[in-house]
């Protein structure tokens, strides 16, 4: 079906158009500098230490975990309400992910007072999703990490530019990971990002990013080295050229694009504020956020009444899903399941309206008329 609303569309122009001919005219695809350029504009732009392209944010969560050390036996606690992903990068390590309830329906981030009264001897690390770009309350979040001698791992694909505290998103905590999948702020088909502010943590990732090889195609081709050693079991996790290019391109475009959202941000909640039947998470939100995405609750719902709101809203033309059928309900971890009441009825009662900065006001407020038609 094709939508008159679709949830989302990409930010392409002729722009990424030329970035691809260029590198693909500049006989040299695979990683290389356009990586490396990226790296340093990533870097520069979330103003942590060290950035690393990698091949999707799914890798980047597994080389976070290995990184700093988590492992067989060990316990990672995280949410399961987000992308499957997140948990299963914690399985790839070997280690056991225990699922967290959520705050509440306003503010459907991790609840920190979960995160304390989980922890076991075993636990050794706390994965936080900042969901739809809206930061998890970090503050409690590091300190009880520091106390229980944990470590903080952002997964923060929602989030490029959001802030906490003037703090960007991913550069809190020991190690922060992007996805730049088709459908998220910074586009490059696939591909992600891993930041940290940790030396260390950035060397090691960095060589088990390509086979754990102590020197690159780039580097080797360019003189630099003829040779090379394989000091670490590594994997082929390395991002190419071609999508470095266009990468670029989005990140030129990125501080626009979400100002743009911001404004339509803006609309959505002027019109559904008035509706009871709604909640808006993170309504009341004022830190500058990506607005990944755009998420309503139903009150007084069920996924049954959810999924009727969703039919009706896509006869009117209107692209909708839901973030995101919760991971402790899917059979690959029903021997993680834990009661998640909150999670489990935002799991059920949540709808993600269209959001992207090409959303013209006339079909937001079509979107909020037809949301207010249903009920």
């Amino acid at each position: 079906m094709i939508y008159n609303i679709p949830l989302f569309d990409l930010n392409f122009d002729e722009k990424e158009e030329q970035a691809v001919v260029e590198t693909l005219k500049s006989k040299w695809i695979s990683a290389g500098p356009k990586t490396g350029d990226l790296e340093e504009k990533m870097a520069n732009l979330l103003n942590c230490k060290f950035a690393l392209a990698v091949s999707n944010c799914t890798v980047a969560l597994h080389l976070a975990l290995d990184v700093t050390g988590i492992g067989p036996g060990d316990e990672v606690i995280l949410p399961s309400l987000t992308f499957v992903a997140t948990a299963n990068a914690v399985r790839y390590v070997g280690a056991t992910p225990v699922f967290a309830d959520v705050i509440s329906t306003e503010n459907i981030t991790i609840n920190p007072e979960e995160v304390e009264r989980l922890i076991t001897p075993k636990t050794k690390a706390v994965i936080v999703m900042h969901y739809g770009g809206f930061p998890c309350e970090m503050d409690r979040i590091i300190a009880i990490a520091k106390k229980h001698n944990l470590k903080v791992i952002e997964d923060a694909c929602h989030g490029p530019l959001s802030e906490y505290n003037s703090s960007k998103l991913g550069t809190i905590g020991d190690v922060g990971c992007f996805s730049f999948f088709s459908n998220k702020n910074i586009s490059t088909g696939e591909g992600g990002m891993l930041v940290t502010n940790d030396e260390m943590y950035f060397e090691k990732a960095k060589l088990l990013r390509s086979h754990g090889m102590t020197s690159m195609s780039y580097e080797r081709a360019k003189g630099h080295n003829t040779s090379y050693d394989v000091v670490a079991l590594g994997y082929n996790y390395r991002m190419d050229d071609i999508r470095a290019s266009i990468g670029l391109v989005q990140l030129d475009k990125i501080q626009a694009d979400l100002e743009l959202r911001a404004e339509i941000r803006k609309q959505y909640i002027r019109g559904l504020s008035k509706n009871d039947n709604l909640i808006v998470p993170f309504k009341n939100h004022t830190s500058f956020s990506s607005n990944y995405i755009m998420p309503i609750i139903l009150k007084d719902s069920d996924y049954e009444k959810r999924d009727a709101f969703r039919e009706y809203l896509k006869e009117k033309g209107i692209q909708t899903s839901v973030h995101y059928p919760a991971v402790h309900r899917f059979s690959i971890y029903k021997n993680y399941y834990r009661e998640l009441p909150v999670t489990d009825y935002i799991s059920d009662c949540e709808v993600t309206l269209p959001m992207y900065s090409k959303l013209e006001p006339s079909q937001v407020d079509y979107i909020i008329q037809s949301i207010g038609d249903f009920f």
